[in-house]
């Protein structure tokens, strides 16, 4: 993983993008890629969207987890340091033995 994070960011800083990747912009860009991912779905069936837009549905989930990469690196958090943290309190919220099989939220169980 930190291999490719270093050739996300070099990607970045080779074509002089850092000026433009604050906080507050890469955020909006994680909001409108989720979007574009969402439109693959749009008026069709998961199986239908999924075997009929598998490579713009890669694309877009692609550009998603680069701009979380990107929005982590800008806010300087440690991607396996918080995804660990939040199993953790899922871990919490989301007991096996109340969760197990279940759709419910964590305040349902």
């Amino acid at each position: 993983m930190d291999d490719l994070i270093k050739k996300i960011i070099k990607f970045r800083d080779d074509r002089n993008w850092k000026q433009f990747h604050n906080a507050k912009d890469l955020a909006i860009s994680l909001s409108l890629e989720a979007n574009e991912l969402l439109e693959n779905f749009q008026w069709k069936s998961s199986h239908e969207a999924l075997k009929n837009k598998a490579e713009n549905i890669e694309d877009e989930l692609a550009d998603i987890l680069i701009y979380s990469i990107l929005f982590a690196d800008e806010i300087k958090v440690d991607i396996n340091e918080i995804i660990s943290r939040k199993l953790q309190k899922n871990t919490i919220k989301y007991p096996i033995n109340k969760s197990y099989g279940s759709n419910k939220k964590y305040n349902e169980l």
